[in-house]
């Protein structure tokens, strides 16, 4: 029920999820609100893969999360959330108040033992592949301990979903030095040469997009305006050269001859393609869309769902934290 173009978007969304897919989405929301919807689209053979399970209440994009999360447990945040800590869904996605769908994870599917603070992640383009960034909003303020935290998580996501088999973990900072960066980076990078992942040290922001490295970890607040800036400035100079090119008779014979080759670049930096950021260091699949998100973001969300799933991201990030508590506390015993 959340996200600017909800519910329209959102359910058609789900139905070529379900068709494109293969992939069964129970819809959950105020039934009588989904139910015209799915009657407008008539699409008979999806309908038989889609359930609706009513929501009524909504969490609007104004309210304080935590307080609306309590106050609302009918709503549609919350339930679907629920659903997966009740095991009855395997994943969340939810293009509504994402401090809300923050604080119902929380709150409903529960924190992974050991995990201080969970991290939303982005996945942004690089020259040869992704960079997967994290925290991109979750957590404002961080210590220390909580970027190390991040940084196990970022590995095992880099692994378990880009395929990448031994990920370069890299801490954002305003220069490569290792003396370089704010307290924060200062006290996180020793914590970061530590673990047991192929940390590379401090990069710059202009190296998420050159493939320098693989991970990168940072606070919140600077993961936020990392991914917004990178989301402006991509938009931005797509409308400036599709201005450009129809601005002369050359441009537009140009651009007819470069859009092939350019519409593949544009996909890369489009946040529909992406579909949606995964909140990790929660136990279950929980998927953060877009806020501004349309029927093709939401399939690709829910694709982004299905994957984590499949390859079970929270169930890994929970065994590797039991690892390391168990690992802990043989040296604890040992001294």
């Amino acid at each position: 029920m959340g996200g600017d173009n909800a519910p329209r978007e959102v359910v058609r969304g789900a139905v070529r999820a379900v068709r494109e897919l293969d992939t069964p989405v129970a819809l959950v929301g105020r039934r009588e609100v989904l139910e015209t919807e799915l009657a407008s689209l008539g699409d008979g053979a999806a309908l038989d893969r889609l359930t609706i399970v009513d929501a009524p209440d909504v969490i609007e994009m104004h309210e304080h999360p935590a307080n609306a999360v309590r106050a609302k447990p009918q709503s549609s945040v919350v339930r679907t959330c629920a659903l997966v800590a009740e095991g009855a869904a395997s994943a969340a996605v939810s293009a509504g108040n994402s401090g809300a769908m923050l604080a119902a994870a929380i709150f409903t599917v529960r924190r992974i033992p050991g995990v201080a603070r969970p991290a939303i992640g982005a996945v942004l383009p690089n020259a040869s592949g992704e960079t997967f960034v994290l925290d991109v909003g979750a957590n404002t303020d961080c210590k220390p301990e909580w970027l190390a935290q991040f940084a196990v998580m970022g590995d095992i996501y880099a692994r378990a979903m880009l395929g990448i088999s031994g990920p370069r973990v890299a801490l954002l900072s305003n220069g490569e030095e290792e003396e370089k960066g704010s307290e924060l980076v200062q006290a996180a990078h020793p914590l970061l040469q530590q673990l047991p992942l192929r940390f590379i040290g401090n990069v710059e922001s202009k190296d998420i997009f050159r493939g320098t490295c693989d991970v990168v970890v940072t606070d919140g607040f600077t993961g936020n305006i990392a991914l917004k800036t990178a989301e402006g400035v991509g938009e931005f100079l797509f409308a400036s050269i599709s201005t450009e090119a129809r601005a002369t008779l050359t441009g537009k014979i140009g651009g007819a001859l470069l859009k092939p080759k350019l519409r593949p670049l544009r996909d890369r930096v489009d946040y529909r393609k992406t579909g949606g950021a995964l909140l990790l260091g929660v136990a279950g699949e929980v998927i953060i869309a877009h806020g501004r998100s349309d029927a093709e973001a939401i399939v690709n969300a829910i694709r982004v769902a299905a994957t984590a799933s499949r390859n079970n991201v929270s169930g890994t990030i929970r065994q590797a934290f039991i690892t390391s508590s168990a690992a802990a506390e043989r040296e604890r015993i040992l001294r």
